[in-house]
Order: C-alpha cells, then sequence, then structure tokens
C-alpha cells in the first residue's frame, strides 16, 4: 500500500472515531428514559432497514416480513408449519425465505424444490453444517453430523449389515416376543388380568419402540438394561431433541444438564460392553455390537475407536426411535377411529397366516399389502420431520429463476408438506389405506440409482411422497421401520381391538413444538382383547 493510500485510510479512521465519539457524547447527554428507547428501539429499526434493502435487491428470493428483530416468523412458524408454507405460498409461489432466529432459510416446496436441496452438491450444501450443533451433544464426538460427509457415509455402510433381509427374518420373532412381553408386564396393559383399559399412545409406544429396537439391533445385554432405570436415561437423552436445541447446543437449563448426563453414562456403559468382549474375545455376529466391532475400518484404514462406536450405537437407536415412535403413535389413533380397517386388517391376517395356525415371519410381513399400506398412509399424512434443512456452503442460483442463495443461509424443504396436497393426494387429508392399492401416487421418482459409498439407493427425489428423505441423506433405516412397525401392527390386530376414547373427538391434530411431528394430548385410545380368555 502506498503512503498516499495509508494515509487515506489513517484520515477515515480517524474521522469514524471522531464521529462515534460524537454520537455517543450525545447518546450520554440523553435522559436514562430516552437512552433505554434508543437501545429497544435500534434492533427494530435495524431489522426493518435490513428487511427494506434485502426486498430492493432482484437477485433474492421473497422476503416473508417479520416484526421482532432475530425472531423473525419463529413463532408461526413453530406452531404450524404447514399453514404458514401455505399462506406464503399464496402470496410468493414456491420460493420464498423467512427469517428464524438469526437463520435466513429459503424455502422451495414441492418436488422440484426436493430436487434442488436433496439432490444437491455436496460443495453447495452441507446437513453436518445444519444439524451438528443440535446432533453431536446426543450421540456424541466423531459420528453422523461430527465428521466428514465421506465418513458418515461409511458409517451407513458399517450399520447396513444389520439392515439386510436376512437380518429381518430374525428381529421379527424377536420383536413380536417384546410386545407380548409388553402386553404381559406393562401397567398399560396387564393383559393376563385385564381383558380391557385405556393407554396413552405417547406413552406406550416409545417405550414399546425402544424395547423392541434394543433387542432387535443391539442384542440381548443391551435390551436386559432397559428394565431398569437405565430406560429413564433415553428419555432424557431424547429431550436434546428440541427445538431449542438446533440454535442453542449448550444452555445453563436443567434439559441440557440431563441430556448431557444422560449421553455420558449410556455412552460408558455401551463401552463397558465393547471392552468386555474385547478382553474375552468375544465378538461373534450376535448384533450391531458385534458387526461393528469387526467391521468399522474406514477406506483410508483408519479405525473407529471404540467410543465412536459406542457413540454410533446411539445414534443407531435414537435415529429410529422418535420416528417409529411417533408412526406407531398415529396408527393407533387413525386406526382407533377407523375400525373397519382394523377389521380389514384382522382379515388379512387371518387369511395369511391361516387363521393364527402360521407363525409370524418377516416373508409373511411381505404378504400382507393392506397392513404396509397403512403403514405408508399414516407416513402421507405424518411425515415425521416436518422440514429438512441444509446450510449453503456457496451461492447457489435457483434454476428457472433470477434468484440465487446466499453462502451462510438456510435451504428448507418439506416433503410432509407436499404429502398433503389434493394436487399430488387427491382428498389428501383423509386416512385412506386404499389410496395405495395401485401404488400409481408414488410412482414418480427416477429408476436410476447412484451409490454415495453404503450402497445403491434411487437417485431421484422429485416424487411427491418422500417419508425417509432423499439423496446421500435418505435414512437407510427404511426396511426396518416397516419391519418394526409392521409386526407391532400384526400383533396389534390380532390381539385387541381398540377405539378413541369419547374425550377424542376424533384424531387430534399435530403438536409441532418438538423436532419430531406428534400427535396432541390426549392421546388415548381404549382397548378390549379379542379373546378375554386368552393368555398372552
Amino acid at each position: 500500500m502506498s503512503s498516499n493510500s495509508e494515509s487515506v485510510v489513517h484520515k477515515a479512521v480517524v474521522k469514524a472515531v471522531e464521529l462515534f465519539n460524537i454520537a455517543a457524547a450525545w447518546f450520554l447527554s440523553l435522559p436514562l428514559a430516552q437512552q433505554i428507547s434508543l437501545v429497544i428501539a435500534a434492533p427494530f429499526v435495524y431489522s426493518m432497514v435490513w428487511q427494506l434493502m434485502y426486498s430492493m435487491r432482484k437477485d433474492r428470493v421473497p422476503l416473508v416480513p417479520y416484526f421482532i428483530p432475530w425472531v423473525g416468523n419463529a413463532v408461526t412458524y413453530g406452531m404450524r408449519p404447514y399453514e404458514f408454507f401455505g399462506e406464503c405460498q399464496k402470496k410468493y409461489g414456491d420460493v420464498f425465505s423467512f427469517m428464524l432466529l438469526g437463520r435466513v432459510m429459503t424455502v422451495y416446496l414441492g418436488p422440484k424444490g426436493h430436487e434442488f436441496v436433496l439432490n444437491a452438491k455436496l460443495a453447495d450444501v452441507s446437513a453436518e453444517a445444519a444439524y451438528t450443533h443440535l446432533t453431536t451433544p446426543v450421540f456424541g464426538k466423531g459420528v453422523i453430523y461430527d465428521c466428514p460427509n465421506s465418513r458418515l457415509m461409511e458409517q451407513k455402510k458399517f450399520t447396513k449389515g444389520a439392515l439386510s433381509t436376512e437380518s429381518f427374518r430374525t428381529y421379527v420373532p424377536k420383536i413380536a416376543d417384546e410386545i407380548y412381553k409388553y402386553f404381559r408386564s406393562s401397567k398399560n396393559f396387564s393383559m393376563n388380568t385385564k381383558s380391557s383399559g385405556t393407554i396413552n399412545v405417547m406413552e406406550t409406544q416409545p417405550e414399546m419402540t425402544i424395547f423392541t429396537a434394543s433387542r432387535s439391533l443391539l442384542g440381548e445385554e443391551v435390551r436386559s438394561m432397559l428394565d431398569t432405570d437405565f430406560a429413564y436415561l433415553y428419555s432424557d437423552l431424547d429431550k436434546g431433541f428440541k427445538p431449542i436445541n438446533f440454535v442453542f447446543s449448550n444452555l445453563p437449563l436443567e434439559h441440557y444438564r440431563k441430556r448431557d448426563h444422560a449421553q455420558q453414562v449410556i455412552s460408558s456403559t455401551y463401552m463397558k460392553l465393547i471392552r468386555k468382549r474385547r478382553e474375552n474375545n468375544d465378538i461373534q455376529d450376535r448384533d450391531l455390537v458385534d458387526s461393528l466391532m469387526k467391521n468399522s475400518t474406514y477406506k483410508d484404514g483408519t479405525k473407529m475407536t471404540d467410543q465412536e462406536i459406542a457413540n454410533l450405537l446411539i445414534g443407531v437407536l435414537m435415529g429410529g426411535q422418535h420416528t417409529s415412535a411417533a408412526t406407531s403413535a398415529w396408527l393407533l389413533l387413525h386406526l382407533g377411529d377407523r375400525p373397519e380397517v382394523q377389521e380389514e386388517l384382522y382379515e388379512e391376517q387371518m387369511r395369511v397366516l391361516d387363521n393364527g395356525k402360521k407363525e409370524l415371519t418377516y416373508d409373511l410381513l411381505q404378504e400382507m399389502p393392506l397392513l404396509n399400506q397403512t403403514i405408508k398412509e399414516t407416513l402421507r399424512l405424518h411425515h415425521p420431520l416436518h422440514s429438512l434443512f441444509r446450510k449453503v456452503m456457496r451461492t447457489m442460483p435457483i434454476p428457472n429463476t433470477p434468484y440465487v442463495v446466499p453462502k451462510d443461509h438456510y435451504v428448507l424443504v418439506s416433503p410432509g408438506y407436499c404429502h398433503l396436497q389434493d394436487e399430488f393426494f387427491p382428498n389428501a387429508k383423509a386416512f385412506d389405506p386404499h389410496r395405495w392399492d395401485n401404488d400409481a401416487s408414488s410412482s414418480y421418482s427416477s429408476n436410476e440409482k447412484v451409490d454415495y459409498g453404503f450402497g445403491a439407493i434411487s437417485k431421484g427425489v422429485s416424487s411427491p411422497y418422500l417419508p425417509f428423505g432423499g439423496g446421500r441423506h435418505r435414512c437407510i433405516g427404511e426396511h426396518f421401520a416397516y419391519c418394526q412397525l409392521g409386526v407391532i401392527l400384526s400383533v396389534f390386530i390380532r390381539t385387541i381391538k381398540w377405539k378413541l376414547t369419547p374425550k377424542m373427538h376424533g384424531v387430534p391434530g399435530s403438536d409441532f413444538q418438538s423436532m419430531v411431528t406428534l400427535p396432541l394430548e390426549p392421546a388415548e385410545v381404549q382397548w378390549e382383547k379379542r379373546n378375554p380368555e386368552q393368555q398372552i
């Protein structure tokens, strides 16, 4: 830099300091009440000016106006996201932006949005940057979103051995056994002493799904731990998935303290199990613990540490816990409202299982189209995650528009919103498993396959039906979810009849204040055994 340039910069800095001192002196000369008013008003003025400047740019997506600085549209979006999306779509079209707790979120609704975000290049968007501050405190370091994407793809590959068809064949009797055990021993049922009762599905289904998932995926030793207070630790860990955690990874609040304590205890417990098996040279093929201990070496030769294996075990179990618990709860509520569908399902069970003479198997589950369509329809009406995010890593042009999404903004898609549009699913708000009789509504995706490192999956994400996401972050637990939910539903249908309690007045609405779409309370059903004399 030349001496003249340095002189110009120096003068500019001196002038800026002088102006600041003048402004500070003027501010301090004001009465205290006016000072406080200005401090309060300044963020609002800045926000209004920023919004005006933003709206004048022709390369920016339309921004939904907001009044409260930083908070933006968080309250409306958080309370009723689908209504918010619908209102914005009417005003701005499929593409718009809104402010969410200091983050500019660019929404692209519909199948084209799915393609734009879920199949975006890895260099353009990052799920890791969007989610790591939410997931790392729960799962632990070095796994899921706390590692490079290439590592995550290989971690998915390591776990796929536990998600094979052959594995599912061994899981079905274990899952069924756990459900019957729950029917016998849980205070919610106690079926060998009671023939009827009332349950809160948001109490029973989270317990049932974690018992069945741990028994099938992680084995007998881990499952046995859940019969103690260890089970409550998972509940504390589960509370780490709240919207506030998406923004603040750590705060001096009780649920954060419980989350961290639970993570440490569960992780150390898994570590003890891993060390015990290593010390005893007791590594077989019993469960995912054994599988990861034998097969978790990355392509570059680096091995997962035992601590990372323990953390990944938490991620695997917790990853499906929310979604399966919520989906099974919705299944019971919708079927409680539709007893005639229950009877159709019962007739299908009796036909396939030869009036109960055959034991339920994974292969027989595949011969129950109505059962699988009922699960599929429930997932359509209640997508477990109402929004999927990515952080923009470099400026992205939006195809066929004059807009770009700047670096460090976020992009958002909502397959769940798409699921509820009559354009794609006639009479979309109605629960109708028979809409899938010909399966035409889900045949939009491409047959082209791509392998992101964990096996070939469909590359196309332009389908309006994406209950398990798409692209490189597509949920690998889809087939396990259908297996687990299928067994749960099959056993329920053959064992009991149920209906909504009188105070329900129909299937409840959705509670969007969690990261997973849950039914609003009360969420209760009355049940009665099909055969009151039967011992479970």
